[in-house]
């Protein structure tokens, strides 16, 4: 994997966080969030405990972390962040989207939170800006849901040809209006037909992509949301069985055997992460360390799955792709 650079809109100079929110035990406790499960985040906690490594933060010796995973039951997010404040923790970090997010946010306005999210946190009061976010949080904005329409261009240009567009969605997630919008949007700009089916379990999910099989698209656009993320599996057999074309938000679908993924990468998010704990651990306010955004997308083209759906990858799409997968 290599290593991408995350950019600020800005810096700014961080202060002292006060002395009575600073002073922490010998050990400090990082409280942990996440909408998904760990078993699909191996890489990307590896990356997040090198970061706090490299900071001089061991985990189990010069810092504790107490782990919180809502296995895509966004429900069960504001019971696991209140746990997280009553242990008194000095900083919490929310991964999987937004939920979580805002479950912390909700949960606490004086701890200190690192997220992790895939739209501009501004919009959905998180931050007040991304240059200085102001409060208690601060973070990585993956901008997952705004590049729904360079993932449909990709998919017209590897297909070449006049298609449906199945749209798979979950409605359950907090931005799934704003993002099926998106979709929608970019969609009708290209003048591209697309159905949409909707699915938050695995039930719906095997009762979507028959509905889409049943009305022949002729490829799938995963929506960017970490119930699918914790679902992978499960969706890539379903896109074999049925002989389907798909493209995924994330790297780690083409990884696990999806056609193609566009996307930034989890594992530099989850290092960004943890050199921002770190650095609020030392001192730093959250307020003053601005939101961090990508400067990089990765287009990732499975070949071995692209010849088992007797697909042709196009000379001009794998001249542009960052890894092929043979």
């Amino acid at each position: 994997m290599k290593r991408r650079e995350f950019i600020a809109l800005l810096g700014g100079a961080a202060a002292a966080w006060p002395l009575t929110a600073r002073a922490q035990p010998a050990r400090p406790v990082i409280g942990f969030l996440g909408s998904i499960s760990p078993a699909v985040v191996i890489s990307p906690l590896s990356s997040f405990r090198r970061a706090l490594n490299e900071a001089g933060f061991e985990e189990g010796k010069t810092v504790a972390i107490e782990y919180r995973w809502a296995e895509g039951h966004y429900d069960r997010l504001p019971d696991l962040a209140a746990d997280l404040v009553r242990h008194h923790t000095a900083v919490i970090v929310t991964v999987g989207g937004d939920p979580p997010a805002l479950a912390a946010k909700a949960a606490t306005s004086t701890i200190p939170i690192v997220f992790i999210v895939g739209r501009d946190p501004v919009k959905f009061g998180l931050v007040a800006s991304l240059n200085q976010p102001g409060g208690n949080a601060t973070g990585v904005n993956l901008y997952i849901t705004e590049t729904e329409a360079k993932r449909i261009e990709l998919l017209r240009d590897l297909l070449t040809t006049v298609m449906t567009l199945g749209v798979l969605m979950n409605p359950k997630t907090v931005d799934s209006e704003i993002q099926l919008s998106e979709v929608l949007t970019a969609a009708r700009a290209l003048q591209q037909r697309t159905e949409v089916v909707n699915a938050s379990n695995e039930l719906e999910i095997e009762t979507a992509f028959l509905t889409l099989a049943q009305r022949k698209v002729g490829a799938i656009l995963v929506g960017a949301d970490p119930f699918f993320n914790n679902r992978r599996e499960l969706i890539i057999s379903l896109a074999a069985r049925y002989a389907i074309p798909a493209i995924y938000p994330l790297r780690d679908f083409a990884d696990s055997g999806g056609l193609v993924s566009y996307g930034t990468s989890l594992v530099d998010a989850y290092h960004q992460v943890g050199i921002y704990a770190a650095r609020i651990l030392k001192g730093e306010r959250p307020g003053d360390l601005p939101v961090m955004q990508p400067t990089k997308f990765d287009l990732i083209i499975n070949l071995r799955t692209a010849k088992a759906l007797g697909l042709n990858v196009p000379d001009k799409l794998l001249a542009l792709a960052d890894e092929v997968i043979e």
